[in-house]
This record gives structure tokens, C-alpha cells and sequence, in this order.
């Protein structure tokens, strides 16, 4: 054959495929770009001069990474769908004589034309919106950026290099099914139909069976620690579980359907439904796909913007006082002289203050068996892995700081419990039993308790001598990693940020100079690091939903597609023995709103379910406003329910224009 024949057929094919291609190509233009984006702004050097630019610029190679997964996984299973629809066109190349070697050189060839348009067109996209995506870091964070491009060879040469070894591994995967099918094979493979499944019952259970298990993992998990290792299998049961009810529950449902006859004898469902009963075999994986897609995409979108909407409640719950001392100090004198230098700096700078909050307190780990804390795990035959924060203060200082008269006797205890509640009527700590004279439903803020990931338990005792004897037995158990008494102060000001910034720098310098034992901390200098966290977050989130909804959009869209292609020839026969038009518009809206809208239902159970779970998580980065991640939740799912009936109506379209040719 001559030079230059192959390579023409390959771009003769993509040109007469271009329905299927231009989605696939469009796919990959995307996924390059958004790659391109979160590699180059990981990158970039501008990225430094922004507050919290060090987590922006590892969350940006975080998302990099994922989107990189994401793309070898999805293009691999987006290619099948163009696999399948060509086996028929390559059979027939083969019995025309076309032998399978020139075969695997046209679809290296056309392989080879989607690689270098995907790759020019991506990086192009990407470098063109890169700078916009950094302006966007900056407004949503709040900082001012540089104008001028920032363009990368580097860069550039790890985003050919990854996705030219992704169109490789889905060539070599191409050229293995071509090559081992024989000629029949090929021109059966995309019309070839399916026998009638069997209704698999105890896939069923098992599916109802893993849902169930990651609903009650979500649901009854209270502890926070424990539910960063309960999300993950909670998310793999309910994935598993997921794939399993679709694969074998949705046929159970749909011969349910068949079974009843007043709703399956009517016109515009008998062809719908017998079709996709012997169809959900291949059906269920992309059905399941947009659930699981779906659900990423409300859970994302809805965590991430509510930290980003909800930063003030974050930054208070982190930070109670606007500014904070916490004096390590053991001696009395030396003490009360961090206290006397810290007003002393007030009243040089003239500097406002109000609600100003003083305490001594305690603050240690522990773990919980029923109504017993241990210090030490092997204690405990039968504990939980439950890790606590103990904080303890006196019933004088609780009473002053919260203009309370409230009483205790010696054996009794004021109790708070912050994220895990406590319901036992007594604690017993070294032996001791206290007796839980009332569960109080607010507390004081303690920055240092805040940030620790686990529960804490709030815990007011009577007077400072048992507090100190505590501590002792603490030091006793824990030696060198035991902590000690400390005194806090917090206070508000009325001084705008900037200038609480420099007082709190000042009161750090002061301090130790004086070779003081303090730690200081400042909600408005804190603000700039939290706004990058929470910001690279809310970005990520925002960008890595939007690919998760492009994937959801072209699975939907290949999964019409085929199923039009296939379902051509039986509308065709129906037509022919009766069925008009209308009839054919009717059982097609009837196939696709049986099945369409499942997976989004499915997927608004799951984003429910997980709620409790994902609420839990969010206070492990000081995220309490449950409220406004209902909101967030809402609106997020009114959001993409909206762009599914989009999908729907565009998609439903296409597939009628399929059919009815």
C-alpha cells in the first residue's frame, strides 16, 4: 500500500466517527488543561508571595496528582465505549482483506491524530487559563496577585510526557482487543446482543448488605479521630455496595416491572423495558459510574464551599479570643510576670481591649472504656479506640469567666463535651469516681483544646488542689510527654487586623526577650494562613467537581449513544409491524426516565447518609456550622439536579435522532 495510506484512512475514520470522537477529544482537551493548571500553579513562583502560598502550592500538587489518576482511569474507560462501536468497522476492513497488523496501524495512527490535537489544544487552554486561575487563588483568598504569565517548559514536558504514556497504555489496550478477535467477533462485537440475565439475589443482599454496613459506619461513628479511618471504609462498602445493587438489584426491579402487567402491556413501555432488561448487564457499570461520580461531586462541592463561606466560624471556633497568652510558667512570680508584661504592652500602645478572659487549666490525652479514662491503652482490657483531651479548670475560675454562682461538692464535677457526647453519670479518672452534678451546653474556648483532632471532655472541678494532684498522677504515667498547669489569658480588641497583627508580634518579641515560657496566638494573623488552607480547598474542590461532572456528562452521553445505536434496529422492527412516531417517543422517554434519574436519587441517599459522617470530619477542621453545610448540601444537590435534567434533555435528544433514522 502506499505511504501516506494509513495515516489518511485513521483520519478518514475519526472524521465519519466524529460523534463519538469530538466527546472523547474534548474529554482529553480538558483533562490536559486542568492538569496543566494544578501542575503550573504547584509551581508557580508567584504562588509564594501569597498568604499560605507553602499549603496552596502542596494542595495544587495534591489535585495534580488526582487529576493525573483520574485522567488513566476515565480516558481508559471512556475508549471503550469508541472500541466498541468500531469493532464492527474493523471487521469488516479484515474480511476485505485488511490484515490486523494494518489494523493496529490505523489505530496507532488515529490514536497518534487524538494525542497531538488533544495535547496542542490542552496545553493551549491550560496556559491560557492558567493566569486566570491564579488571579482567581488571589481573589478568593483575598490577596492581590502579579500580573505577567507564568509559563513552565517543565511543566509542559510532564504533561506530555504523562498523558503521551496514557494514549500509549489505551493504544496498546486497543490493539490487544483487535488483535486477539477473530473476524465474526469483530463485526458481531457491536451489535451482539445479550441473553436474558439471571435475577442474582444474593448479589443483591450482599449489595444491601455493604450500603447498609457504610450507612451505619457514617451514622453511629461519633468519634473524630475514628472517623477519618471509618470514611474510607465507609465509602468503599457503599461504592462496592453500589456497583453490586445496580448490577443486580436494578434488573430485580425490572422484572418486577415486567411482572406487572397493567404497567408493562401499555405501548411505551413493553419496548423499553424488555430492551433494558436484557441491556443492564452492560448498563449497571455506568449507571453505578454516575452515582458514584454524582455523590463525589455533592460531597465536594458542598464540604468545600461551606468551609470557604463559613471561614469567620472556623477562625472563632480555633481562635475564641482575637488575641491569646498561654503561659507555660510553673513559678507563681514568673507567671504573673507574662501577665503584667502583656498589659504592661497595652497600656504602652494604647491598645483596646474587652472581654478579657483569665484561667489556669489542665489539659492532657486519655482514653475512654465506658465510664473509666486511662492514661495508659494496655490498661484498659477492653478499650475503645476512642482518644480523648481532658481539660480540666477550677469552679472559681468557671464562675468568673462565665459570671456563674454554680456549687460543687468534693466528689462531684461540671461536665462539657465538645464533639463526642458523654451520657455516663459518673467519671472515674485514677481510681476516683466523680459524679457528674450537671452537663453544661456551653463552655469557654481554648484555642490549644480546639486545634487537637480528638473529643474533648470539659471538666470543672471543685478547687485547684485536686487539679494539681491530677497532674501529678498524670506526670507519673506520661514522664517527659506529660504536660503541665497553664494559665490563659484571652482578649478582643477593637483595633482593625493590621494593627492587631503588629501588637501580637510585639507581645511574641517582648516575651522572649524576657525569656519568658509563652505561647502567643492571633485569630488575625492566623487569618492568612487559614484563608490559604480552606481557599486551596474551596479551589480544588470547585475544580476537581467540575471534572467529576464533565466525566458524569460524557458517561451519560456515550451510554445514549450506545444504547441507541443498539436499540436502531429494534425500533426499526417496530415501526414496521405498527408503531408510529409518537409511540417510539414515547417508549424512549419512558426507557430513559426509568433508569436516567436513578442514579441521582441513589446519589442524593448516599450524600444524606454520609452527612453525619462528613459533619464530623469538617470539626476536625474546627467546621461547627452545621446549618450552613445544610445549605451548602441544598443547594448543591437543586444545582446539579438542575444540570442533570440538562443532560437528560440533551442526551434523550440524541438518542432519538439515533433510533429513529
Amino acid at each position: 500500500m502506499k505511504i501516506g495510506f494509513y495515516p489518511k484512512l485513521a483520519a478518514g475514520n475519526i472524521k465519519k466517527n466524529k460523534r463519538t470522537y469530538v466527546p472523547y477529544m474534548l474529554t482529553c482537551i480538558l483533562t490536559i488543561a486542568m492538569f496543566y493548571i494544578f501542575k503550573s500553579l504547584s509551581m508557580n513562583p508567584g504562588l509564594d508571595q501569597m498568604v499560605g502560598g507553602e499549603y496552596l502550592s502542596f494542595m495544587m500538587m495534591l489535585g495534580s496528582v488526582i487529576i493525573g489518576l483520574f485522567a488513566l482511569i476515565f480516558l481508559f474507560y471512556t475508549n471503550s465505549f469508541l472500541i466498541k462501536r468500531r469493532k464492527k468497522e474493523f471487521g469488516v476492513f479484515n474480511i476485505l482483506g485488511m490484515e490486523k497488523r494494518h489494523l493496529v496501524l490505523v489505530l496507532g495512527w488515529e490514536t497518534v491524530y487524538v494525542m497531538l490535537v488533544s495535547l496542542a489544544a490542552g496545553l493551549g487552554v491550560g496556559i491560557a487559563m492558567d493566569k486566570a486561575m491564579f488571579l482567581l487563588i488571589g481573589k478568593i483568598i483575598g490577596t492581590k496577585a502579579v500580573f505577567g504569565f507564568f509559563i513552565s517548559p517543565k511543566v509542559i514536558a510532564m504533561t506530555a510526557e504523562l498523558f503521551a504514556g496514557i494514549f500509549l497504555l489505551i493504544f496498546l489496550n486497543s490493539a490487544c482487543q483487535v488483535h486477539i478477535a477473530n473476524p465474526v467477533e469483530l463485526l458481531r462485537a457491536g451489535s451482539a446482543g445479550e441473553k436474558e440475565p439471571r435475577t442474582r439475589w444474593l448479589m443483591a443482599l450482599l449489595g444491601v448488605i455493604c450500603v447498609a454496613g457504610g450507612y451505619y459506619i457514617a451514622i453511629t461513628t461519633e468519634n473524630p479521630l475514628a472517623s477519618i479511618f471509618a470514611f474510607f471504609i465507609a465509602a468503599l462498602l457503599v461504592i462496592l455496595g453500589t456497583y453490586l445493587l445496580f448490577m443486580a438489584g436494578s434488573i430485580a426491579f425490572l422484572k418486577l416491572l415486567r411482572k406487572n402487567k397493567n404497567y408493562y402491556y401499555q405501548t411505551r413501555h413493553f419496548t423499553s423495558v424488555s430492551g433494558m432488561i436484557y441491556r443492564m448487564k452492560q448498563n449497571a457499570a455506568g449507571l453505578s459510574n454516575i452515582c458514584i461520580l454524582s455523590t463525589m461531586v455533592l460531597i465536594m462541592v458542598s464540604s468545600t464551599s461551606s468551609m470557604m463561606l463559613g471561614m469567620n466560624d472556623i477562625l472563632s471556633t480555633r481562635y475564641p479570643s482575637e488575641l491569646m497568652v498561654y503561659s507555660n510558667e510553673t513559678d507563681e512570680k514568673r507567671n504573673q510576670e507574662v501577665f503584667d508584661t502583656v498589659r504592661a504592652l497595652q497600656n504602652e500602645w494604647e491598645f483596646s481591649v474587652k472581654n478579657e478572659i483569665q484561667y489556669t487549666y489542665l489539659a492532657f490525652s486519655a482514653f475512654r472504656d465506658g465510664d473509666t479514662f486511662f492514661l495508659d491503652r494496655a490498661a484498659s482490657i477492653t478499650a475503645i479506640d476512642d482518644s480523648y483531651a481532658l481539660f480540666f479548670m477550677t469552679l472559681e475560675d468557671y464562675n468568673q469567666a462565665e459570671g456563674q454562682q454554680k456549687t460543687l461538692k468534693d466528689d462531684e464535677i461540671l461536665l462539657y463535651s465538645n464533639r463526642t457526647s458523654y451520657e455516663e453519670p459518673v467519671m472515674k479518672l485514677f481510681g476516683k469516681e466523680y459524679r457528674v452534678a450537671e452537663k453544661l451546653d456551653h463552655f469557654m474556648g481554648n484555642g490549644i483544646v480546639a486545634s487537637n483532632m480528638s473529643s474533648a471532655q470539659y471538666i470543672v472541678m471543685p478547687d485547684r488542689k485536686e487539679i494539681e494532684e491530677i497532674c501529678e498522677k498524670q506526670k507519673n504515667v506520661y514522664k517527659d510527654m506529660s504536660t503541665q498547669i497553664r494559665t490563659f489569658y484571652g482578649f478582643d480588641s477593637d483595633e482593625e487586623a493590621g494593627q492587631q497583627i503588629q501588637f501580637y508580634r510585639e507581645m511574641v518579641n517582648t516575651l522572649k526577650s524576657q525569656g519568658l515560657d509563652t505561647m502567643v496566638e492571633s485569630r488575625a494573623d492566623a487569618r492568612t494562613d487559614f484563608v490559604g488552607i480552606y481557599g486551596g480547598f474551596f479551589f480544588i474542590g470547585i475544580f476537581l467537581g467540575t471534572l467529576f461532572v464533565m466525566a458524569t456528562v460524557l458517561i451519560i452521553y456515550y451510554k445514549q449513544i450506545s444504547e441507541g445505536y443498539d436499540d436502531r434496529e429494534r425500533f426499526v422492527i417496530m415501526q414496521k409491524v405498527g408503531m408510529d412516531l409518537r409511540e417510539v417517543r414515547a417508549s424512549i422517554r419512558s426507557q430513559v426516565l426509568n433508569v436516567f434519574f436513578l442514579p441521582l436519587v441513589v446519589a442524593g441517599v448516599h450524600v444524606t447518609a454520609a452527612f453525619p459522617l462528613i459533619s464530623r470530619l469538617l470539626a476536625l477542621l474546627n467546621f461547627v456550622n452545621t446549618r450552613l453545610y445544610v445549605a451548602c448540601t441544598v443547594v448543591s444537590f437543586f444545582v446539579f439536579t438542575v444540570m442533570y435534567i440538562v443532560i437528560y434533555a440533551v442526551t434523550a435528544r440524541v438518542y432519538y435522532r439515533i433510533v429513529s433514522k
